[in-house]
């Protein structure tokens, strides 16, 4: 056995059904290792596609999805959703080939420091420098990987190393499953204490809690002690939309709706949160909330982040001991609040001008989209509009990179959802910009016959720029440029292309698109004059509570 063969059997050892990549010469050994394995490769057509395609496979199962590429230019072309990864707090482990180990002390073709080049957007960052050390390095980078919060490992695998034969008798190392701390008993108390003396408390979720598993505790939480919630944009479906405690979505940096509930709040009961989304400052400006904080890892520190009480451990227990021992009390449901945001919700529902307005495009894909499928939105304005109109029912089933929201994430991520579920419908909703970025990967999904379906908000700008310098400026520039025809663009790849020409068409031509059951390009012309529409409303905002 050689070092290769051994890694492919350390990579099976630890679960690992994909590896998303590109062929290379300094791989070729781990490539050949694979011919024989129960991993499936998907050859993608950019690396950035692959690190993509893990990191949502990641987010999505819970287990670290795997990219490939060789030394070099590949390596470097995995940066990017490698970091989305990392900062999503999505599980990934990457994999460069490098150039042989007699070549590393001097300048030489294609060679870069690739472990220090990781090390900054990394959990754990390694080379394998002797065959015998594979099991460990293997262990240790899912190990790391899958701990919370999960994010990014990764392998250097020089060349030479790959074709030596393993020295001794060696076995991939025995997998255990991460475990959390059991709260302790004080903090409990604690926090019983603080949740008791609230008189406006209002809870937030955060993704934490989906990568727990947390959303029926948190769910049963907040109902025995009628607590409104809100959820981060990676967060949304924790608890149902339908739910009469949900406020929907919080997360944008103008003072919206679902903000009135913080505002009036003393106690926020941060579950799962995490600063990377949703920075303190714009919910608790003057630092004077109570902060619960339960979680599995320590809070960051923040100036407008001061914990009254910091609860570590596993959610679900943490929730259940809480829910045990403190006795509910009458506080305001903001069921006011709560009709006014499923108002602005409906708001433009039934509206029928061209270009379509995000409200309606998002009001009819609900309505086509089961609750259990999955949505992958790109990042740019349309990401603002998801994250604040798409009504949720249950987790994970609309994915919004909010940690480094990187564009050209969907059409990639809409891939992998694919392969973790076949069964459900999946649809990416991107720009037209965030689309091209990555768009060469309809060829990927089409090799592997993957029905999936793309949407594509055109209006051929950069629009969340431009709302930004509208916003700040009052003057946009050096935002605009042209599109291919996406429906011949979809044509030429072999999938099918349809062009929305009315707001009418919209329902029938999504339904028909999961119909094709292929890949699906779908062109919706956008109305963004709505983006500064909604500043000015915002900031016009008195508060219903």
């Amino acid at each position: 056995m050689n070092a290769a063969q051994l890694f492919v059997s350390c990579l099976e050892n630890e679960g690992v059904e994909y590896i998303f990549g590109i062929p290379g010469e300094e791989n070729l050994h781990v490539m050949d290792a694979l011919r024989g394995s129960s991993i499936k490769f998907i050859t993608v057509r950019h690396e950035q596609g692959a690190a993509f395609m893990a990191d949502v496979y990641g987010r999505l199962t819970g287990r670290a999805g795997v990219c490939l590429a060789t030394l070099g230019p590949g390596a470097t072309n995995l940066i990017t959703g490698f970091a989305d990864a990392n900062m999503d707090r999505a599980p990934i482990v990457a994999i460069a080939g490098q150039g042989s180990t007699e070549r590393m002390h001097k300048e030489s073709h294609q060679m870069l420091d690739l472990v220090s080049l990781f090390k900054p957007i990394s959990k754990y960052s390694s080379e394998i420098l002797h065959p015998d050390i594979v099991p460990e390095v293997v262990r240790k980078a899912f190990k790391d990987a899958q701990a919370e919060k999960t994010g990014g490992a990764f392998i250097s695998f020089p060349e030479n190393i790959a074709g030596m034969e393993v020295t001794q008798a060696l076995l991939p190392l025995k997998v255990q499953s991460p475990t959390s701390p059991f709260p302790a008993p004080d903090k409990i108390q604690q926090a019983i204490d603080a949740i008791s003396a609230a008189q406006f408390p209002i809870v937030m979720i955060g993704n934490g809690v989906i990568r727990s598993k947390a959303s029926l505790a948190v769910l049963d939480f907040v109902e025995k002690f009628n607590i409104p919630v809100a959820m981060t944009f990676m967060a949304k479906g924790c608890v149902p939309f339908s739910h009469p405690l949900s406020l929907g979505t919080v997360g944008l940096q103008a003072h919206d709706y679902v903000s009135c509930g913080f505002d009036r709040a003393d106690v926020v009961i941060c579950i799962g949160y995490d600063i990377v989304e949703y920075h303190p400052k714009l919910w608790n400006p003057q630092a004077d909330k109570k902060i619960i904080h339960i979680d599995q890892t320590y809070a960051e520190v923040d100036a407008h982040y001061q914990l009254e009480v910091g609860v570590l451990g596993e959610i679900s227990k943490t929730l259940a001991l809480i829910a045990e021992q403190a006795v509910p009390k009458d506080t305001i449901h903001m069921g006011s609040l709560r009709e006014v945001i499923k108002s602005e919700l409906n708001n433009h529902a039934e509206d029928s001008s061209f270009p379509l307005k995000p409200q309606r495009i998002l009001y009819d894909t609900r309505k086509v989209l089961a609750d259990a499928d999955i949505l992958l939105s790109d990042v740019g304005a349309h990401k603002m509009w998801i994250a604040r109109l798409f009504r949720c029912e249950l987790p994970n089933t609309c994915i919004i990179s909010n940690g480094f929201a990187s564009m050209g994430i969907a059409l990639p991520g809409a891939l992998a959802a694919k392969l973790a579920y076949p069964q459900k419908r999946i649809l990416a909703i991107t720009g037209d910009a965030g689309f091209m970025m990555n768009s060469q990967e309809i060829e990927t999904a089409l090799r592997h016959k993957l029905a999936l379906v793309v949407m594509i908000w055109h209006d051929n700008e950069y629009g969340l720029i431009k709302w930004h310098q509208q916003r700040r400026f009052g003057r946009s520039g050096d935002i605009s440029f042209t599109n291919p025809d996406f429906v011949k663009y979809a044509e030429s790849f072999g999938a099918i292309g349809y062009r929305v020409n009315s707001a009418e068409e919209l329902i029938p031509t999504l339904e028909q698109a999961f119909a094709d059951n292929t890949v699906v390009i779908i062109d919706v012309p956008v109305d963004y004059s709505e983006n500064m529409k909604l500043t000015e409303k915002l900031g016009e905002l008195v508060c219903p509570i």
